[in-house]
Order: structure tokens, then sequence, then C-alpha cells
């Protein structure tokens, strides 16, 4: 049985507040498929999707979703399903999801699929309670199913920061890409595997202490003893090559040989 979504009381926030201020640079720009786009802007509309899930620190080459582009760029899906896409991957999945507690992954995904901040604890709740009882998938298909959603975004629109500056005040509100990807308690963790710091240690047959290097990633581990043999081999024999090369220059420059 599916538990109904927590209520919570809403709070005065920019969004909610009617605007009728002429657009300039200071308003977000909409990324829409309302009408028929070129490549180029097609490529924009992409990027202006990955920068709002995935945040500038995670867009990389290697966590492109080719297929998920191919179907957008020939509309065989729609921006809502390429948002849903790449809100279920396995890259945001691996990056967001597993390094945050279900309360912070909820008020980021508030962020970057609604484009607000959460109203109060209580509706940090009421989300967590979604996402801990329907899973990942059937989080991310709440939020993109909302009304707020479909309202303020429908199919054809990219999620943005919905009116982080006001006119009539001085400064707007932070960019949500200042929140980092994982919060303290992750952070913490990586701390006492050894990351972020070096720690000295000493034992009963050393003088003193040695600081102890950090944890190595599996690229940074040192290779496997046939590998070591087998660099070992090669260079031996590149050695002997250069030597006997050097001699037999040598040998010709004295007139004693001929090459």
């Amino acid at each position: 049985m599916t538990l109904p979504l927590l209520s919570y009381p809403l709070s005065s926030q920019n969004q909610r507040v009617a605007g009728f201020e002429v657009p300039g640079d200071e308003q977000p720009r909409v990324y829409s498929t309302d009408n028929a786009l070129s490549g180029v802007e097609m490529d924009e509309l992409i990027r202006a999707a990955y920068r709002q899930v995935f945040n500038e620190q995670q867009i990389l080459e290697c966590n492109r979703q080719q297929a998920l582009e191919s179907q957008l760029r020939y509309g065989e899906i729609s921006v809502r399903d390429f948002i849903r896409g790449l809100a279920t991957s396995d890259v945001f999945r691996r990056y967001n999801y597993e390094t945050n507690n279900n309360s912070r992954f909820a008020q980021m995904c508030l962020r970057r699929l609604l484009g607000r901040e959460a109203y109060n604890d209580r509706e940090k709740l009421s989300w967590s309670i979604v996402l801990a009882t329907r899973g990942l998938q059937g989080f991310i298909e709440t939020l993109l199913d909302s009304e707020e959603y479909l309202t303020q975004f429908g199919d054809d629109t990219v999620p943005y920061q919905r009116r982080r500056v006001l006119p009539q005040r001085d400064r707007g509100e932070l960019p949500f890409e200042r929140m980092p990807r994982y919060g303290d308690d992750y952070r913490s963790l990586l701390e006492s595997l050894g990351y972020f710091s070096q720690k000295r240690r000493s034992y009963p047959w050393m003088l003193g202490s040695y600081v102890c290097p950090p944890p190595r990633w599996d690229w940074q581990k040192a290779p496997s003893p046939t590998v070591v043999r087998l660099w070992n081999a090669l260079a031996a024999t590149g050695g002997v090559l250069l030597t006997l090369g050097a001699i037999a220059v040598a040998l010709a420059a004295w007139g004693v040989i001929e090459l």
C-alpha cells in the first residue's frame, strides 16, 4: 500500500511571488522545445538539462547518456522524459543518491527538478517518506508527475531555478549549484577512511612515526607482479640495445667498423 504524501505548510518564497517585470539578463534563460530547434539550440538545451540535474561538477564526457540524447534529438521522448532518464540514471544514483541521506537527497531533488527550495523540514520529511517507500524510481516519477512540475515546466521545458532574483532586492538568492554534492555525514565517512587528511602512525620497530599516505583509488594502485616483471624485462632489453648501439657508433667514429 502506497502511503499518501504527508501534508506540510507552505511558506513565502520568491517563486510564489507574481512577477510583472520586463525580462532581462538577470532572468533565467528558459530552454524549451515548443518550437523547432536547430542542432546548436538542441545542444544548448541538452547541456542546460545536464547542468540542472547533474550540476557543473558532474558534467563529464563519461557521464553522458547518449541513448537519451539521441531519443530527444529525434523527438522520440520529451524533455520531461529526458530529465527523468537523467535523474534515474546510474550516474545520478551513484554520485547523489548513494552519498546522501534521504532528507538531503529530497532537498537536492526539489532544487534541481522543481526549481525551488524546500518550504520547511516537514516537506523534506514528506518527500523522504516517499523516497523510502517507493524507491528512487518512484520518488523521481512522483516529482515529475506532480501538478507543480507540470504547471511550471510541462513536457517541453528544462527545469530552472525559479525567480532567483527579485527586482526590489539588492541581492538575489544563491544559485542552487552552490549546494555540495554530498553532506557533512558522507564527508565524515570519507575522512574516517583516511581521505582529506594524513594521519601519523608509529610502530614499535620504527624510530618516531611516519605520515600514512591516503588510500589510493583503483587506478592508482600498484601494478601486478607479472606486469612489473614484464616491464623490467623490456627495460633491461632496451638498455642492452642502447648500450650496443652506443658502442657501435663509437667504433664507427674511430674507423674500427663501418656502419
